[in-house]
């Protein structure tokens, strides 16, 4: 392995030179965004967002760092080699192999080191591999997020016809089983919990969000804040919230950092996590995708329970009290953690998979 004294000054003034360039041409970039886009068009939220993208990004690369100035420190610490030999993350392995350098100090005394030299190498690459896949899976949930509201444009649109105008006329009675909000949620199911939360898990996997929801939903918002009659765009509403809660998810906080080590230490070949720790973040999105589907349909029973017959179309009246506990926070932060916990098990994978 050559040194620096054995490498041409060109090669290693190439290798900074490149760099550079790429950190500077980032950051240009995100300056360029910020400036060109974000604040053009008033995205606040989108701007808090990729400051959080770049803490984070900050501070995984303190946390190389400290590795790095720290790694013959920690490579110093000695422990029994009792202990080195439980909870490793394969099931056998010869420790007599000439891979498993210990460090001299540690090795005189018959001990192990805490960490070697090139064990804390491979957390480096184990932490930049989560910066990509992390920044990587923002975008893409964003765009996502982004491409399934541009169906809710036409749905914005048709409030604007005279044919909405007349189902919603207030003039005209009807049945409330009769809306289109009323036939997709007033079933037979709909009045036994034995039924209808098995009936909201299915739901989810097929049109999760119909015409009639968001027709329903966006109703009973403006009646609730705004009056009716009035011209409100509620299509463009709810992108400002998704900004605002993508601000939030994109983030990384101390308690997802703490289930992120917990993961790590799980990873034991005895702990089999293989088998049950990847499933944790889907059987969590599954929960929020079955509690936001029977939330609909609870909001459609209180209203059809105080009235069967409605003028115009059915009004519902969003409330607190259908989430866990009265919170709807709770919902974000399950998201929250399901959105890095999938990118750190997908950088993990990754990882493990070229090592």
């Amino acid at each position: 392995m050559a040194s620096l004294e054995r490498t041409p000054t060109w090669a290693v003034a190439t290798v900074c030179f490149l760099l550079i360039l790429i950190s500077i041409s980032t950051e240009y970039l995100l300056h360029f965004l910020v400036k060109r886009f974000f604040s053009i068009k008033r995205r606040k939220s989108l701007r808090q967002a990729l400051d959080n993208i770049k803490s984070e990004l900050m501070l995984l690369g303190f946390v190389s760092l400290l590795l790095t100035v720290s790694e013959k420190g920690i490579a110093n610490i000695c422990i029994p080699k009792s202990l080195n030999h439980k909870f490793l993350p394969c099931p056998t392995i010869n420790f007599n192999s000439t891979y498993f350098l210990e460090e001299p100090k540690c090795d005189s005394q018959g001990k192990a080191s805490l960490l070697s030299r090139d064990g804390a190498k491979q957390v480096k690459y184990l932490i930049i591999c989560l910066a990509f896949v992390h920044i990587f899976s923002s975008l893409l949930t964003y765009s996502l997020g982004i491409a399934k509201m541009r169906r809710w444009q036409s749905w914005e649109a048709k409030t604007r016809t005279l044919e909405y105008q007349f189902t919603t006329d207030p003039r005209r009675f009807q049945f409330a089983r009769q809306t289109s909000f009323g036939k997709r949620h007033l079933k037979f199911w709909s009045d036994h919990h034995i039924f209808r939360w098995p009936a909201c898990f299915v739901r989810q996997f097929y049109e999760s969000v119909s015409a009639a929801d968001y027709l329903t939903l966006r109703h009973g918002f403006i009646t609730a804040h705004l009056g009716e009659g009035t011209n409100f765009d509620f299509q463009k509403y709810i992108r400002r919230a998704l900004d605002n809660d993508f601000s939030v998810v994109v983030g990384i906080s101390w308690w997802v950092w703490v289930f992120s080590v917990i993961f790590i230490f799980f990873s034991a070949h005895g702990f089999h996590s293989y088998l049950w720790l990847p499933f944790i973040p889907l059987l969590m999105l599954l929960l929020v995708g079955t509690k936001l589907q029977g939330i609909m349909t609870e909001m459609c029973l209180e209203s059809n329970g105080k009235s069967h017959v409605v003028r115009g179309t059915l009004l519902v009246r969003p409330s607190d009290h259908y989430f866990w506990l009265g919170r709807p926070k709770l919902l974000l932060y399950f998201i929250h953690f399901i959105f890095f916990q999938n990118s750190f098990q997908l950088a993990f994978f990754s990882w493990a998979w070229c090592s």
